[in-house]
């Protein structure tokens, strides 16, 4: 088994769990010739919730999965040729029209188009661009992520 790393007061932390140990020296009266008492108290307490940074990039996956989910539905139900007279379909395009927007005009030909159905190049390329951007900012809160302390036996 490997030792908890010691902290400054006297704890061990490893991951989610703090055990702290005080350690007490207690003489008795009568006290006998040099005898002594040691007293010793342990608590360990478990956090049940992720730490800041492991929430943050929950938060951040969460929010990026959501904004591919929508772009990946609007390609699929414009390759479809799904009827944008359905309420359904016409907030969907109209919601990920929000995040496909900074992307339009980077390509020359922004869609592709076969007996009814289109091909959203923009919208393609705006889900690899949320992609990246996903993974920037992963890797950022990842820089502030906080490791144990090796140990040292």
């Amino acid at each position: 088994m490997v030792p908890l790393p010691r902290m400054p007061d006297g704890t061990k932390e490893n991951g989610m769990t703090t055990e702290q140990i005080d350690r007490t020296v207690v003489t008795q009266e009568p006290a006998a010739a040099g005898q002594e008492t040691v007293q010793t108290d342990r608590r360990r307490t478990t956090r049940t919730g992720p730490e800041g940074s492991e929430f943050a990039r929950r938060v951040v996956v969460l929010l990026f999965g959501l904004v591919q989910i929508v772009i990946g539905a609007r390609i699929v139900l414009l390759v479809l040729d799904a009827r944008e007279s359905n309420v359904l379909v016409s907030a969907i395009l109209n919601v990920s029209q929000i995040f496909v927007a900074p992307f339009e005009g980077i390509l020359r030909t922004d869609s592709l188009h076969a007996a009814g159905s289109t091909l959203d190049i923009t919208a393609i390329v705006a889900f690899v661009g949320w992609t990246i951007i996903e993974l920037i900012v992963l890797w950022a809160i990842g820089i502030f992520r906080r490791q144990p302390a090796s140990s040292q036996a």
